[in-house]
């Protein structure tokens, strides 16, 4: 598909008052990530010439959250979804391609589903108006799709206009539309605010578009797909339908959930095959793991990465920007932040590291922290390939621990230990060179 085949209009004026917030409806997270961005997300493979996202109110919020990739559009007053559109005249001026017009607050919208939509425009059976049809376990009070013999749209019925025979039809409309950009603002200026509401309704332009010898037609989706969010529940129930999604697509993969449905995921994580992930696991943001790595029970992790054959967990926090090297250990109740973990390095029990770099095969006793901050700064520790870190040790940074340095138990760090020291605190001399004695020979194996 062309770039220029393609503009896409996201409705997003709607006041989300059954929200409660003082954040624009569009803008609450979904699996780490505001709902209009999972469908600029869901748009990228399009390529869409053109985005325009109608708000009301909070436009500032919107602008920032879309940046450059999509101009705003505001629509004041409300007058319905025909309304909606029909602000969008100038920002589409002179286009004449396809047209999406999609809702803010309809989040879950595959790119399969999209793409279908925007090739029933094509061929020789080229529909002027395509909608997206769903069919739900109830209908309730949805319009209804009235499609002939040949599976043209001949209609589209409000179920309080319905006839009986037509409420028995189980093809819903959900208001999701992709129409002819040559055709679409002609149709909108025949649509008429006659109406209980005095509203321009988005949905008449298929009535007008039969009437003037035009097709119409209707692809299908899921109903999941097309479920809209307009409350705190709501969000909730696309939560657990995003949730569902990733969990199938990774174990799809190669990744093994022991438990799935304590698994939470974020819309950008990325893990490897052979990764085993025990229960009660989170992922936030940013998060990047490669194959053969061990995730045990309870950890919680964001914007880090993992390399292969590591294994993390249980009760583990790696923070932002925390790098853990091919088979690095990070254990039980240990935190890590903005820190390298290097290849085959050690850090298993209790331990703070901030702002840190720990060399490859380096071991780091339970209870050791980094004293990166000293009430105005951050300051970075180093320590060296294979040094040995004793337990209850407090590194004060900026401090380096050299290559084979070992500290010993209890210790307070504040100045560079060499690769050839032992820095002797509650251990005796005698006792600590035996242990490290003992240490360098097996680091040697």
């Amino acid at each position: 598909m062309s770039s220029s085949d393609l503009a896409v209009i996201i409705l997003a004026a709607g006041k989300g008052t059954r929200m409660k917030s003082s954040t624009h409806k569009v803008l609450h997270p979904l699996a780490g990530h505001p709902m209009l961005m999972h469908l600029m997300d869901t748009l990228e493979p399009l390529k869409p010439s053109r985005k325009v996202v109608v708000v009301g109110a909070g436009k500032d919020q919107v602008q920032g959250a879309v940046g450059e990739v999509a101009e705003i559009v505001v629509q004041e007053p409300q007058l319905g979804t025909g309304h909606a559109v029909q602000v969008t005249r100038e920002a589409l001026e002179g286009f004449d391609g396809n047209v999406l017009i999609l809702y803010g607050d309809v989040p879950m919208l595959r790119e399969e589903t999209l793409k279908a939509m925007v090739d029933a425009r094509k061929g020789g059976k080229a529909a002027s108006v395509v909608v997206l049809g769903f069919r739900p376990k109830d209908t309730k009070a949805y319009g209804r799709l009235v499609v002939n013999g040949s599976g043209e749209l001949e209609a589209i019925v409000e179920h309080k206009d319905a006839t009986e025979e037509q409420r028995k039809i189980d093809l819903c409309n959900s208001g999701i539309m992709a129409v002819d950009g040559k055709e679409m603002f002609a149709l909108l200026d025949q649509v008429s605010n006659d109406n209980a509401s005095s509203e321009y309704y988005l949905t008449d332009i298929v009535e007008i578009a039969r009437s003037r010898g035009l097709t119409c037609a209707v692809v299908e989706a899921d109903e999941e797909e097309v479920m809209g969010v307009n409350s705190r529940k709501e969000l909730a129930e696309a939560e657990a339908v995003f949730q569902n999604r990733k969990r199938d697509w990774f174990m799809a993969e190669g990744v093994t959930l022991i438990d799935p449905q304590t698994v939470f995921f974020a819309h950008d994580t990325k893990i490897g095959r052979d990764v085993v992930i025990g229960p009660n696991v989170f992922f936030g943001p940013g998060v990047s793991v490669a194959g053969n790595v061990k995730i045990h029970s309870f950890s919680h992790l964001e914007g880090c990465t993992i390399h292969e054959g590591a294994s993390v967990g249980p009760f583990a926090r790696l923070r932002p920007a925390a790098d853990i090297g091919e088979g690095a250990k990070i254990g039980n109740f240990v935190e890590i932040k903005k820190s390298t973990i290097e290849k085959g390095a050690k850090v298993s029990h209790l331990t703070y590291i901030g702002d840190a770099r720990v060399g490859e095969g380096a071991n780091i006793g339970a209870g050791t922290i980094t004293c990166n901050y000293d009430g105005f700064n951050k300051f970075k520790t180093d320590i060296g390939k294979g040094a040995f870190i004793g337990s209850n040790t407090s590194l004060v940074a900026p401090v380096t621990i050299g290559d084979g340095a070992i500290v010993g138990a209890g210790s307070v760090v504040t100045k560079e230990v060499s690769g050839d020291a032992l820095a002797v605190t509650r251990a005796t001399q005698k006792e600590l060179g035996g242990w490290a004695l003992k240490f360098r020979q097996n680091q040697k194996k």
